[in-house]
């Protein structure tokens, strides 16, 4: 993965075109997640018919909006991490967040814990409490000495990730076939939601992590090219490293106890956008934050209208889009560096 270390007279503008470009993308896909669905919603009479008020402020609004949210952190965070670990195949579930969100979730609802605390129930509670233990573990794992290597850190977060998945596994195995099935519809993924205050508690924690990881842009673009690079020009590696590592943690962590584990969303969007807009992760990043959005939204209108009977989990959705495009992408970049 290349990228361009300094800025040119024409990223500002290039960010901006990619800004609207993107923008528009984004609001096109939320006008498709508003109107379609199993429900009618009669939009011209929100105000007096009672049913479809309910319908779209309690459930379609909402579930739109945790798209948007959950799609956008999943793919800045995956661009973010491509660039962290100088390697394309990266994505937000490379630090064990995911697995480690599983196994909480999954011990959670074998448990039947369905109580809330302080207005936040206790699955979630257990999902992100098992995301932060799984990243403190891969973070252990990979340091040497004050050092947390890059490498050592992917590899021990693929790890915890597939012990992770084998202790869900054991846990689908022993619990009831009713708990079973509802830890496999959680792995799915979901974006399942009564109301706003989810949303809202989760933009508590995330919107300061987006502009935080945001402004990491730069270093990053840096960081793309080799840490020698980006150490002469003034970015203290290590504590680049640290930090974004820390602010994506924090960012999958909150998404995966919400919505569960979707995949692909983190791993090729980031693609898509250099495709369109070139390498500088200064334009990666914010485009990302938007292409995720409408990718997420428009996969799950896709999964909500795909049956004639009821819905397809959105993870499925994503997987089943996601995978090929990845495909070729994959074969793109290779026919395109073997010219």
């Amino acid at each position: 993965m290349t990228a361009t270390p300094m800025a040119t007279p024409h990223t500002g503008a290039r960010l901006a075109r990619a800004l609207v470009i993107l923008t528009g993308i984004l609001f096109v896909s939320i006008a498709i997640g508003l109107a379609v669905g199993s429900q009618h919603i009669d939009f011209a009479s929100l105000a007096t018919d009672a049913l479809s008020n309910t319908l779209f402020f309690r459930l379609r609004l909402p579930r739109v909006l945790l798209g948007l949210v959950i799609g956008a952190s999943l793919a800045v965070t995956g661009g973010a991490l491509q660039a962290l670990f100088r390697n394309p195949l990266a994505d937000p579930y490379t630090l064990g967040v995911s697995g480690g969100g599983a196994l909480g979730a999954s011990i959670a609802i074998a448990f039947g814990w369905s109580a809330r605390v302080g207005g936040v129930p206790l699955l979630f509670a257990a999902s992100f409490a098992g995301a932060m233990l799984a990243v403190t573990v891969v973070r252990i794992i990979s340091r040497t000495g004050a050092t947390v290597l890059p490498g050592a850190l992917l590899l021990s977060g693929i790890a915890v990730n597939l012990i992770a998945a084998a202790a869900v596994l054991t846990i689908e195995y022993l619990t009831d076939a009713s708990s079973a099935l509802r830890i496999l519809r959680w792995l799915t993924g979901s974006l399942d939601v009564v109301g706003l205050a989810p949303i809202g508690r989760m933009m508590i924690v995330l919107a300061p992590a987006w502009v935080a990881l945001l402004a990491f842009s730069r270093q990053l673009n840096l960081l793309a090219m080799d840490e020698d690079t980006a150490a002469t020009l003034g970015v203290n590696v290590r504590r680049c490293e640290m930090i974004v590592h820390t602010l994506c943690a924090l960012i999958v962590g909150v998404t995966v106890s919400v919505g569960g584990a979707i995949g692909f969303v983190g791993l090729i969007v980031p693609h898509v956008v250099r495709m369109m807009f070139g390498e500088d992760l200064r334009i990666v990043l914010p485009g990302s934050l938007l292409l995720g959005a409408a990718f997420l939204i428009l996969a799950d209108a896709l999964a909500r209208t795909a049956l004639p009977s009821g819905e397809l989990p959105v993870g499925a959705v994503t997987g089943l889009l996601g995978g090929p495009v990845f495909l070729w992408l994959l074969r793109r970049r290779q026919q395109y560096s073997a010219m």
